[in-house]
């Protein structure tokens, strides 16, 4: 259970574990880490001791390696769960156990040398944080199109504005919750906007929704990163006029509920609380 440091790597993991970022990035495979490292960590833990699987892992392997150039990892797992049905339940469930641990430790592990891979490419390490905090963050390739996406729009004075607006807006938004105990996820409604700088952030939250949903499913992380720094401007003239906290409590709620908007669509690119400064 001993972890390789920079000092103490008898193995070259940390060497090793760079060689496979660079192969996965320079060659642009999408290749999700989290399903493969828990399915050979469970096999690693458990199948092995077991001899009459271990021989249907060694048919399997053979079936597999029988195709030639078109093997894949996964003909030896499909032909293997083939060949052991009557055990394979009996097996995982005794094997998996140790699969999620040792398998985030690994990712972990990957995530920690992508940091000095990235950093040498002139990408802050807490911009990698946000990204890494992300579903699907285990596809190396994605997520170091959306750091780089990131990294960009931060450069720009927009992005980097729109950080401190979106801070304000999350500071007040959790204090209020954490306040009143309840959640302000409950949609605002510009009818209850009373001026122009509050109507103008509704509709450029929508225009930012519209332009970052389709994005973000394309895999466009620059249009996405580009839409939602357009909103620094909105954001900063409803925070100059407007007091979130009102006295009329319906008021108050509607806009809690507007912050709230800023925070999950902005939120639906990084996680910006990461984000230092």
């Amino acid at each position: 259970d001993e972890k390789p440091t920079g000092s103490k790597d008898p193995f070259a993991l940390r060497r090793a574990a760079l060689g496979v970022i660079r192969l996965v990035l320079e060659n642009g495979s999408n290749l999700r880490f989290d399903p493969l490292l828990k399915r050979e960590v469970a096999f690693r833990y458990g199948f092995t001791d077991i001899a009459s699987v271990a021989d249907a892992y060694r048919v399997a392997t053979k079936m597999a390696d029988n195709r030639g150039d078109d093997f894949v990892a996964d003909d030896i797992w499909k032909a293997f769960q083939e060949l052991i049905p009557a055990v394979e339940e009996e097996i995982l469930s005794e094997s998996i156990k140790f699969s999620p641990s040792v398998a985030s430790n690994l990712l972990a592990f990957l995530d920690d040398r992508l940091k000095v891979y990235l950093r040498d490419k002139g990408i802050r390490h807490d911009i990698i944080d946000a990204c890494i905090a992300m579903d699907g963050s285990d596809d190396l390739t994605l997520l170091v199109k959306r750091a780089t996406a990131l990294n960009d729009a931060l450069k720009t004075d927009d992005g980097e504005n729109l950080i401190q607006g979106f801070k304000r807006a999350n500071n007040i938004l959790t204090q209020a919750e954490e306040k009143d105990g309840v959640e302000y996820s409950y949609g605002a409604d510009i009818k209850f906007a009373e001026n122009d700088e509050e109507k103008a952030l509704f509709a450029a939250l929508d225009a930012a929704e519209a332009k970052i949903k389709p994005a973000m499913d394309t895999q466009d992380f620059a249009t996405a990163m580009g839409a939602m720094a357009d909103l620094r401007g909105p954001i900063d003239a409803f925070f100059e006029t407007v007091q979130v906290n009102a006295d009329n409590q319906m008021v108050r709620r509607n806009r809690l509920n507007l912050l709230h908007r800023i925070r999950e669509i902005c939120s639906s690119v990084a996680d910006l609380t990461q984000i230092e400064g």
